[in-house]
């Protein structure tokens, strides 16, 4: 049983006659002939009595509600498919990490908006594998992270690097570790630590070098909110290793102190990731480029972060 023929049958039963039928479907009689011969085939039994006019058997009457629902549930399909190749859906939905959300984001939403009026966007900000796991699940159409090779593989997935940062010390102002210019490993691992909590890859990246550095971490706290962190450092020898987009405006705070650390210098790559599927849908296509666009333009500072666009028009590393 085809589509087509399920088409062809209500027709004749709507017209009551094969001709008018085919004028209708656009197609020659005896084309709707062999499709309702077919049909019928199918099911095993007549469909139509062949008298003047084509009147429904029982078993047609049985078919034509249950053909005109098929049939209904077709058309509706397809043209919510064509709406959504034509850029027409409701909502947008985005995850990202923390610094992001707050500072490289709210240039890319207002253009976006501008773009797609009709269209809400839907932020959510969470850790770096939280999001990847709500991307995976169909939840969210982009996520905007920190690399996490284990998490991002597959033929299906698409990862644009966007720039690397690098990681450094929040503190009190008056934490001893503000003799430094630049604070030895070794001195860190003299003082308690506040962390992300775990599911974010910021936890696992400053254990990791911890572990390079044959040390383990005092993860005194674990927290998920920057205003957070920010309230406990101040406030005694608690420390914490966060990237630079995170501390931006610890800067000119006096109750609080930045260092960067010794060598080696500890860095995280931030990508946004999304599926090939996506990327078929003109605002997806859109909202990936504003990111790489705006982005680059408030980081253009950091040589290793620039990207170009290649002639068709996708995003590659230079």
């Amino acid at each position: 049983m085809r589509l087509e023929q399920l088409q062809a049958f209500l027709a004749v039963a709507e017209t009551t006659s094969f001709q008018q039928a085919a004028r209708r479907c656009g197609v020659t009689q005896s084309t709707i002939s062999r499709q309702i011969q077919a049909l019928e085939g199918d099911l095993g039994l007549l469909l139509f009595h062949r008298t003047a006019q084509a009147r429904l058997t029982l078993g047609g009457e049985r078919l034509l509600p249950r053909a005109r629902k098929i049939c209904q549930e077709w058309e509706l399909a397809a043209t919510e498919l064509a709406d959504l190749m034509a850029g027409k859906q409701p909502e947008l939905c985005i995850a990202a990490i923390h610094s992001v959300c707050a500072h490289y984001l709210p240039p890319v939403l207002q253009h976006f908006c501008q773009d797609y009026p009709d269209i809400q966007l839907r932020v959510t900000a969470l850790g770096s594998d939280r999001a990847l796991k709500v991307l995976k699940d169909g939840l969210v159409d982009l996520a905007i992270v920190m690399n996490n090779r284990l998490l991002t593989t597959g033929p299906e997935v698409v990862v644009d690097p966007l720039y690397n940062e690098s990681i450094e010390i929040l503190m009190g102002a008056n934490h001893p570790l503000t003799q430094y210019d630049r604070v030895p490993w070794a001195e860190l691992v003299r003082y308690p630590q506040v962390v992300f909590k775990d599911g974010y890859g910021m936890q696992r990246l400053v254990q990791e070098q911890f572990q390079r550095q044959g040390a383990t971490l005092n993860a005194a706290l674990e927290l998920n909110t920057l205003d957070a962190f920010r309230g406990i450092v101040r406030q005694g020898k608690l420390i914490a290793l966060l990237p630079k987009a995170a501390i931006f405006d610890a800067h000119i705070d006096p109750t609080l102190a930045i260092r960067p650390t010794d060598e080696p210098l500890l860095l995280r790559q931030v990508v946004l990731v999304t599926t090939r599927d996506r990327l078929q849908i003109p605002p997806i296509q859109r909202f990936r480029e504003l990111v790489y666009q705006l982005i680059r333009d408030q980081i253009s500072g950091l040589s290793e972060s620039t990207l170009a666009l290649d002639a068709t028009g996708s995003l590659q590393a230079v």
